[in-house]
């Protein structure tokens, strides 16, 4: 499947889905070079396990080892480990198609519900998962402190944490058997956030938003996913959020030794100074012409202008808004 050009000097690049695909094992899918705008592909989080229906068995039965469906990794040039790896996410928007439970269509920013008679908000579409793949060795103290966490916490419920997970793995390469047996026996689980980015579900970052991430091996190995047309902050409610398919238009940078220069421990994200209002306002306009009175026209009169606009205001409110019944007592 392949996007159609829409900027000059973007490639639209086809969809590799991968489940937990964060470990080095795993080869770039694509290669593009710093400052060259891309489009990636991203299937919603159950991996179109939900259908566009009136039913809700399929959100019943889902199946929990088959999500966060990711694509990638795409290499960087010139990439190298403890770089930083810019990330300016350019565009995010949603694929033709109308399936999420509940069914919510989805209209340019806004989102409505047939579920929901009567609603309409607009949303903040960005990707919940991002990140770069982490090295070997860090693959492996990832796994060595998760692992030590459940043992302290067997009883917990729900898990404390996820060890790597065979079931439900796909990867979307060509890969030798013995290979692919390595990646999904070693993988990390892609519930947590960790050093190299993963699931922050940042609800701000959509078009407009930067991510610093740091590079753990050559080429950095990007992956991104999980896409959101809404959600509330950290998506702490589990599935806190509007699912969706998607494309996301994104252009990379490096800064050579950025993980010293920065400090960096875990990525920094610059959100989008993009954000919807939700205070619904209407805007009654109004020019330096008496059209309530006698048609004069004034100067750039910024008094008759601001007159003008309150009486449209008026006017409107005359009409929509019934009069008041007055009732006679005696």
């Amino acid at each position: 499947m392949t996007e159609p050009q829409i900027a000059t000097k973007s490639k639209a690049y086809p969809t590799l889905i991968e489940i937990d695909p964060f470990i080095p094992d795993i080869p770039p899918y694509a290669t593009v070079k710093p400052g060259e705008v891309f489009k990636v592909q991203c299937i919603d989080w159950t991996g179109g396990q939900i259908g566009n229906n009136d039913y809700a068995d399929d959100v019943k039965n889902v199946d929990l080892y088959k999500i966060h469906n990711l694509s990638g990794p795409i290499g960087v040039d010139g990439a190298e480990p403890g770089d930083c790896l810019v990330v300016d996410i350019l565009d995010t928007r949603e694929f033709q198609s109308r399936a999420a439970k509940a069914i919510w269509d989805l209209e340019g920013v806004y989102a409505s519900s047939r579920h929901i008679p009567g609603v309409r908000f607009a949303g903040v579409t960005h990707p919940g998962i991002i990140g770069t793949a982490p090295s070997a060795e860090l693959l492996a103290r990832w796994n060595q402190r998760e692992t030590g966490l459940i043992a302290q916490h067997g009883d917990s419920v729900p898990p404390v944490a996820y060890p790597p997970e065979p079931r439900g793995v796909y990867i979307g390469q060509d890969l030798p058997e013995e290979l692919k047996k390595k990646i999904a026996h070693e993988g990390a689980r892609t519930v947590p956030g960790r050093e190299h980015g993963g699931n922050c579900d940042i609800k701000n970052l959509s078009k407009g938003s930067r991510c610093y991430l740091p590079v753990f091996v050559s080429g950095a190995n990007l992956s991104l996913g999980d896409l959101h047309f809404s959600q509330g902050d950290g998506e702490i409610s589990f599935c806190g959020a509007i699912e969706m398919a998607g494309i996301v238009t994104l252009k990379t940078s490096i800064i050579k030794d950025g993980v010293e220069k920065f400090g960096l421990k875990n990525p920094i994200f610059l959100p989008s100074p993009v954000d919807p209002h939700y205070s619904q306002q209407v805007v009654f306009e109004g020019i330096s012409v008496d059209v309530h009175g006698d048609g004069r026209q004034y100067n750039m009169d910024a008094t008759v202008a601001y007159k003008q606009a309150a009486l449209n205001a008026i006017a409107y409110l005359g009409k929509v808004i019934p009069r008041p019944t007055v009732m006679n007592w005696h």
